[in-house]
C-alpha cells in the first residue's frame, strides 16, 4: 500500500453546491382551439424563432363561416350607406340610422372574431429556442389544452442552487459561480448570481440562489445535475489528501494514519488507527480534511478496504494516486 506525508497548504475558501439547470423560459406549447391537425411543420429537436409556425389545425369550417361573414358585412355597411343618405334627406329617423350603423359594426365585428379563430388555429412558437418531442400526429383531433411540443430556451440558460443560511451574508447578485458537470468533463462555465430568495427553507434551512449563464452551444439543458463552487474571498489552512485516502461511510469519514504501535505482548510495529475526519471542499484528485489529521501524519492512500483499525503495514510508495489539485489527462 501507499501513503503520503500529510502537509498543511492554504486554500481559497470556497461554498460548494449541487445544482440544477433550469430554462430561462420552457413551456409545453399547447392547443388554444380545438381541432383535427392538418399539418405540422417542424421535427422533434429542431431550433425555432419566435412566430415560426409550428400545426396548422383545419378550418374549413371557419373560412366557411368567414365566407357569410364578410358576405353579411358587405351588405351591412350597403344598408348603413344608404340609411346615411336617406338620414340626410330626412327620409328616416335618427333610431333607424342608429340601428343600421349598429349592424354595419356588428357585422365588421362578427368578421373580425372568425378571423382571429382562423389566426388561433395556427399554433406558433411563442419564443425562440429549441424544440423537444413531438407529442402529435396529422390527423389527430386536438382539445383545446392538448400538448403539441416542449420549448426551451437555452442560452441564457438558469442554474439554481442552495446556500447554508450560514452563509447568505457572502452571497450577492453579481458574484461569479463556476459550474462544472460530470457529463462535460473538461469543460468549466462561470455563471453570475442574477436573484436570490426572500426566504429560508424551513425544513433544509438552504435559501435558493439563481446564476444565469451564456449557453450558446446548448451543451447544458434543462433539468441537468450540475456542481457549483463560489470563491469567498478568505483562504484557510487545510490538510490536501488524495481523495483515494478517504474511507468515505454514511457513520463519517475516516482516514488510516500510519503509526509506532505495540501488540499485545508489548512488541513494537508500523501499524495504522483509522481516524475520523471532517472534510471540506476537493481540488481535482485532493480533498481538504479540516480536522482529524495534523501536518506529518502519515496517511494510507491506497489498499484501504483491505485495513482494521491496528493493522500492520508493508509500504511501497513505488506508484501513487493521483495528488494533484488541477489534473490533466494523459494522451492515450
Amino acid at each position: 500500500m501507499t501513503t503520503v506525508m500529510a502537509a498543511q497548504e492554504r486554500w481559497p475558501s470556497t461554498l460548494n453546491a449541487i445544482g440544477t439547470m433550469a430554462a430561462v423560459r420552457g413551456v409545453t406549447v399547447s392547443a388554444d382551439l380545438a381541432g383535427i391537425v392538418a399539418d405540422i411543420q417542424f421535427e422533434s429537436g429542431q431550433s425555432v424563432r419566435e412566430g415560426d409556425v409550428l400545426v396548422v389545425l383545419d378550418t374549413r369550417q371557419e373560412q366557411a363561416q368567414m365566407a357569410a361573414a364578410e358576405a353579411q358585412r358587405v351588405l351591412a355597411r350597403l344598408n348603413f350607406n344608404r340609411m346615411q343618405e336617406l338620414l340626410d334627406q330626412k327620409v328616416i329617423s335618427k333610431a333607424e340610422y342608429d340601428s343600421a350603423t349598429a349592424e354595419s359594426r356588428q357585422a365588421e365585428a362578427h368578421v373580425t372574431e372568425i378571423r382571429a379563430a382562423i389566426e388561433r388555429k395556427t399554433i406558433r412558437a411563442p419564443f425562440t429556442g429549441i424544440l423537444g418531442i413531438r407529442q402529435v400526429n396529422k390527423g389527430q383531433y386536438l382539445a383545446g389544452g392538448n400538448a403539441v411540443v416542449p420549448l426551451q430556451s437555452l442560452n441564457p440558460i438558469y442554474v439554481n442552487f442552495g446556500v447554508p443560511q450560514q452563509a447568505i451574508a457572502q452571497v450577492h447578485v453579481g458574484r461569479d459561480v463556476r459550474v462544472t458537470t460530470e457529463n462535460l468533463a473538461n469543460a468549466a462555465f462561470i455563471a453570475r448570481i442574477t436573484a436570490i430568495d426572500s426566504v429560508v427553507d424551513e425544513t433544509t434551512r438552504n435559501v435558493q440562489v439563481q446564476a444565469t449563464l451564456a449557453n450558446p452551444q446548448g451543451a447544458l439543458r434543462p433539468g441537468m445535475f450540475v456542481q457549483t463552487q463560489m470563491a469567498l474571498g478568505a483562504e484557510q489552512a487545510v490538510i490536501a489528501l488524495p481523495a483515494s485516502a478517504i474511507s468515505f461511510a454514511p457513520y463519517g469519514d475516516s482516514v488510516f494514519i500510519v503509526s509506532d504501535l505495540r501488540d499485545d505482548k508489548g512488541h513494537a510495529y508500523r501499524g495504522v488507527r483509522q481516524q475520523f475526519v471532517k472534510l471540506g471542499p476537493s481540488r481535482g484528485d485532493q480533498v481538504a480534511v479540516i480536522s482529524g489529521v495534523t501536518a506529518r501524519d502519515e496517511v494510507v492512500t491506497s489498499g484501504l478496504f483491505k485495513l482494521r483499525n491496528g493493522a500492520a503495514v508493508q509500504i511501497n510508495n513505488a506508484v501513487k494516486p493521483g495528488n494533484s489539485a488541477a489534473p490533466k489527462p494523459e494522451n492515450s
